[in-house]
């Protein structure tokens, strides 16, 4: 007998084929028949209309902790999204050294500065009981309600080895065996392998450069190569250049780092902006020059653009534009004082506009912000207006007027740029680029930034725009694009397709209704710390392992997820 019938469903299979209509059973947590169905069920439903695809796989969370209070992974569960890589950017919770205690303190303070999570729901939502990698991996087993894995980060690598001294020093012969051998247990208990950063965009809770940027090549071709020695595995890096453009140390250093283990290495994220059109070709050539040195370079990048806000009291985006940070981190009096000073401003104005801040020059066009949340009678009825039209009856530069409106809050107030590359050239190169073999959908930081942007729904988003909107791929395309694409680089097995043997990992949609709501701010993390939601609309159920997880945005309670490891999990995929 069948656990789940799904009767006359229109089957979107991941493979990109033809959708086809069909009858689906499900028993023991796996697709056991697709086509007619006459064998008796435990329960079923009819499902004329809808469309069925095989569960949707984000390359690139960071759910490595909200997973513990948060076992559903909202809201990438409700939209979805079945299936979790984590551990990503250098950054993981584990291995912690049972020698230093103060070294968990140190990693959740790190977290919240880099990831922007919420420091109270890391030290009131996480147990942190663990110090081995695999030791962490058993804390997650058998309560997570997605499956996820993750990779083992290279900051805390360096910091299990080496202490304080991993920031700003090297390692000794004897302390890069240490940490190569390190890696080699993570891998064995199920990472997926080695995340490290180079990005001159991360720093730690002290406001320094995090562990990793402070490795040579030599130290990365090391842990490279220990990747290459386990089954399944993979790399994920980001560099400076992952922002706007890489340099040729970066390109040498990527394609040195995938042709020495022999395996895919992913990087994020791939801006994508017909405005600047030499970005594209440029971070393409990593690929192609590995490809020849015998790696693979996959550039990561987002279907659609994802609503970020900003915040000149908080740390933020604007605060890594080049030489942002210092005024933006000074004491609330003294950072407005400065902000009011004209000539300050036009120096800001400069640096934002320069060649130095790569991609996040976009940011410096203040009049297409957009007023969120206020809080002072001085700005009442100004929220959801545009900047420049404030500016505009007020005399004033958009930026001095963004300053005096936050200043009235006290900094407090809430800021969302309006996109730059929402234009039709911008979307024709996405399309465009969209089909290289080495570009993948994905990089939406899901469990990081939680109340700065919600990359989480880019799965609805997407799709709801495919069949209703710019229509740039086919849903059979699309489909394969968030599952079977990322499934297939990551080696999963048995996941990422509709087929007899495969893990019920399904999405049931309205294809008439699937989006995703706007982004809205809720306070349910530990601490009451907020965090920006967004609905699901037109998903009537997922399942995970064959059990259902949701039913029409609304999260079941039951937890089938798995954590996938190394090997057991995964497959190799290999470059060579």
């Amino acid at each position: 007998m069948l656990d789940h019938l799904i009767k006359g469903v229109t089957v979107v299979d991941g493979s990109g084929g033809d959708s086809f209509v069909a009858d689906v059973g499900i028993r023991d947590g796996r697709i056991t028949v697709v086509g007619a169905v006459t064998e008796e069920a435990r329960t079923s439903e009819d499902a004329a209309g809808l469309v069925l695809a095989p569960g949707f796989v984000d390359p690139h969370t960071h759910y490595d902790a909200q997973l513990f209070w948060d076992p559903y992974a909202t809201p990438s569960l409700n939209h979805g999204v079945t299936t979790v890589a984590g551990g990503n950017c250098g950054f993981t919770l584990a291995p912690l050294n049972p020698a230093r205690p103060e070294d968990a303190d140190y990693t959740r303070r790190m977290m919240s500065k880099v990831e922007g999570m919420s420091l109270v729901a890391l030290e009131e939502g996480a147990p942190w009981s663990w110090h081995s990698f695999g030791e962490y991996l058993d804390a997650l087993e058998g309560r997570i309600a997605v499956n996820a894995g993750f990779m083992v980060g290279h900051c805390a690598l360096r910091r299990y080895v080496m202490g304080p001294d991993a920031v700003g020093g090297q390692p000794t012969p004897e302390q890069l065996a240490e940490m190569v051998a390190l890696l080699d247990e993570a891998m064995e208990a199920g990472a997926w392998g080695l995340s490290t950063t180079q990005s001159s965009t991360h720093s730690d809770g002290d406001g320094r450069p995090v562990a990793s940027r402070h490795a040579g090549p030599a130290e990365l071709l090391a842990l490279s190569r220990a990747v290459g020695e386990r089954e399944g595995t993979q790399i994920e890096a980001i560099v400076a250049g992952c922002l706007d453009q890489f340099s040729d140390d970066e390109i040498d250093l990527f394609v040195e780092m995938s042709a020495a283990a022999g395996r895919p290495l992913n990087w994020n994220v791939l801006t994508i902006d017909a405005a600047v059109p030499e970005r594209v070709p440029r971070q393409l050539t990593a690929s192609e020059r590995a490809r020849k040195a015998g790696g693979r370079i996959v550039a990561l990048t987002m279907p659609i653009l994802t609503p970020m806000n900003m915040s000149l009291g908080t740390f933020c985006a604007l605060n890594l534009i080049p030489g942002w940070g210092e005024i933006l981190g000074l004491p609330v009096p003294e950072r407005i004082e400065k902000l009011r000073d004209p000539d300050v401003r036009a120096g800001m104005l400069r640096r934002a506009d320069s060649k130095e801040a790569g991609v996040f020059r976009r940011l410096a066009d203040f009049g297409r912000y957009v007023i969120g949340d206020t809080y002072s009678a001085q700005n009442e009825g100004l929220t959801g207006r545009v900047v420049r039209d404030i500016a505009a009856e007020r005399g004033q530069e958009p930026f001095e007027c963004i300053v005096e409106i936050c200043a009235n809050d006290v900094m407090r107030t809430v800021l969302w740029p309006m996109p730059t590359d929402n234009d039709p050239g911008s979307w024709t190169l996405r399309q465009e680029t969209w089909r290289h073999e080495d570009v993948l959908l994905g990089g939406s930081d899901a469990g990081a930034h939680l109340d700065r942007m919600c990359g989480a729904p880019y799965t609805t988003r997407f799709l709801g725009d495919c069949l209703r909107g710019r229509k740039l791929v086919t849903l059979e395309q699309a489909v394969k694009m968030l599952t079977d694409d990322p499934a297939q680089l990551f080696g999963l097995r048995g996941r990422g397709r509709i087929a007899e043997g495969f893990h019920a990992d399904l999405v049931l949609f309205d294809p008439e209704r699937i989006d995703a709501g706007k982004a809205t701010l809720v306070h349910d993390l530990p601490g009451d710390s907020p965090r920006l939601d967004s609905k699901a609309i037109g998903i009537t159920a997922v399942w995970v392992n064959g059990v259902e997880s949701i039913r029409d945005d609304v999260v079941t309670g039951a937890v089938p997820g798995k954590v996938l490891r190394s090997g057991r999990d995964t497959r190799t995929v290999s470059t060579r």
